[in-house]
């Protein structure tokens, strides 16, 4: 299948491109910065499409949506991954991540994009009006592409483990400098790690699955 690769400069799509190539895929990535992916043993191997799902102002402030660079990368796809992901953008960052999905939903549809995968957060079991900013955007852009007229799997997970991940390497870094310490409350809370290898797996088997499914 040619399948659509976007956040390939991060943890996971770096590291998804070539499992998909060795099943035997056609692979396209976006890129917003090309350049960095020169390194990239897979580069050769894919079509890059140069651009980024959304138009920056110059005050990085205002946004304006960019469906036709993100056409150019969905035409003749049958799967497009979504791994895009604006918390780093710092405030307003849930509209931001609203009308870059909503972009990307609309054009997968008009470009006749036969699924959508979207790597979501694991969310906690309460309502969404209660959740952390973080967790309402995960659960707001979960809906736009459930609804948005493309077949959507979205996988959930809570904290990727792996190395080189922001994960891991944070904890490995804290627990060789202070292997004991006195810890608050929160520390108590449970979370449900998940290694990048199962992570991979299930997301190049998902493109196999029926057309047909809608869901998490």
């Amino acid at each position: 299948m040619r399948l659509l690769v976007t956040g390939v400069t991060g943890y996971i799509g770096g590291r998804l491109v070539p499992e998909l190539l060795d099943a035997g895929h056609e692979v396209r990535v976006l890129a917003r910065h090309p350049e960095r992916l020169a390194d990239r043993t897979w580069v050769d191997r894919v079509e890059v499409v140069a651009g980024d799902a959304v138009d920056w102002t110059e005050t990085r402030n205002l946004i304006t949506d960019d469906p036709e660079t993100v056409r150019r990368a969905l035409d003749g796809m049958d799967v497009a991954y979504y791994l895009l992901h604006s918390l780093m953008a710092g405030e307003g960052f849930e509209e931001l991540e609203r009308r870059i999905a909503r972009t990307f939903a609309a054009t997968a549809r008009e470009a006749g994009v036969g699924r959508i995968v979207y790597v979501g957060a694991l969310l906690p079991d309460m309502p969404v009006e209660a959740m952390s900013e973080h967790f309402r955007s995960r659960a707001e852009v979960s809906q736009i592409f459930h609804s948005g007229g493309v077949p959507t799997i979205e996988l959930r997970a809570a904290v990727i483990i792996g190395s080189g991940s922001v994960s891991f390497e944070m904890v490995r870094y804290l627990t060789e400098r202070l292997p004991v310490m006195v810890t608050p409350n929160w520390v108590r809370t449970r979370t449900q790690p998940i290694a990048i290898r199962d992570v991979l797996y299930y997301l190049v088997r998902v493109a196999d699955l029926p057309g047909t499914i809608n869901r998490t």
